[in-house]
């Protein structure tokens, strides 16, 4: 019996459109893309997009038996759940115990529902002017970029006394973007499109790793989307600032205004700092390394550059 295809997700190196292709095979999913991407398949490589890994054809069998195994077991999930939660009504090892909570949790989830009549339990404790999981994820990250808005402006009253009308001027642009973004909560609403959200659209999040690294060496992920305790579990992963809020980033905001003699702020330059995923990562707690991290701002973007005045021939 032939195996049956596996479908994957395929785009170019320099590309960001993907294309969905389905193979049996490493060499019929490279001529298959191949063919997609105008590409010469002897030049071909299939390369995992998390880390680059080159896909060979044992990974590929893997992958597939994973995904068969995963499939079947799933399509029997209520026996599961039912035996599993027989034998820990008997089970007195917390070992044991914990292993077979978690099962009876994974399975019994409902990742796809959205409203609160399709999933009331993991709207236990929220306020009911929520309706639907997305809504709630949204306020939450929301809630995370106001705290740092706060924090900035709260600042105010440590800027040199000169200087605080201006740093209160600086901070109420901020505000003003951060408005009519809508406090950046598309980062955590997996009805967005992918290019502004940090989850797929099933709502799976990746820790992207510590400040000081490039990827996650224990590959955390989680789905606050899925049950109430991996919501409440999500709260605890942090959207880390790389060149540190506290530390830097704001200290150096206030020296810019008192030290600026003339010049222009470049305030546009701080709010992505200390708002956006140009200095944001999201981060399990254990990736979450609270000492100084050591990074300073880059001087030759603090002020904007002076526009040269052209002189005029008489």
């Amino acid at each position: 019996m032939a195996p049956r295809p596996k479908a994957f997700k395929i785009r170019s190196l320099r590309g960001p459109q993907k294309y969905g292709v389905a193979g049996r095979s490493l060499p019929e999913l490279l001529r298959k893309g191949g063919k997609l991407l105008q590409l010469s398949v002897p030049d071909c490589r299939l390369c995992l997009y998390e880390d680059g890994t080159e896909l060979t054809e044992g990974y590929f069998h893997i992958v597939s038996d994973i995904d068969h195994f995963l499939n079947t077991f799933y399509t029997q999930k209520d026996d599961i759940v039912e035996a599993a939660q027989k034998l820990l009504s008997d089970e007195q090892a917390p070992k044991r115990q914990k292993l077979l909570v978690d099962l009876i949790q994974n399975l019994s989830e409902n990742i796809l529902a959205e409203s609160r009549e399709e999933d009331r339990k993991w709207f236990e404790g929220i306020e009911s002017r929520f309706k639907n999981k997305s809504s709630y994820m949204r306020y939450s990250c929301e809630s995370r970029i106001r705290s740092y808005m706060k924090e900035v402006s709260s600042y105010t009253s440590a800027v040199h006394p000169a200087a605080q009308a201006e740093y209160k001027r600086i901070t109420d642009f901020m505000l003003d973007k951060l408005k009519s973004v809508k406090y950046n909560g598309c980062y955590f609403d997996r009805r967005e499109e992918e290019a502004v959200c940090l989850c797929t659209t099933e709502g799976w999040f990746s820790c992207q790793g510590p400040f000081d690294r490039d990827y996650c060496l224990c590959k955390h992920s989680i789905n606050p989307y899925s049950n109430r305790e991996s919501r409440i579990l999500f709260s605890t992963w942090n959207l880390d600032h790389i060149i540190e809020k506290k530390r830097t980033i704001v200290p150096t905001l206030a020296e810019a205004v008192k030290e600026q003699d003339g010049r222009e702020v470049a305030w546009e330059y701080f709010y992505q700092l200390l708002f956006t995923l140009e200095n944001l990562k999201l981060v399990h707690i254990a990736c979450h390394k609270k000492t100084s991290h050591n990074l300073t701002c880059d001087k030759t973007k603090i002020y904007r550059k002076r526009k040269r005045m052209r002189k005029v021939s008489k």
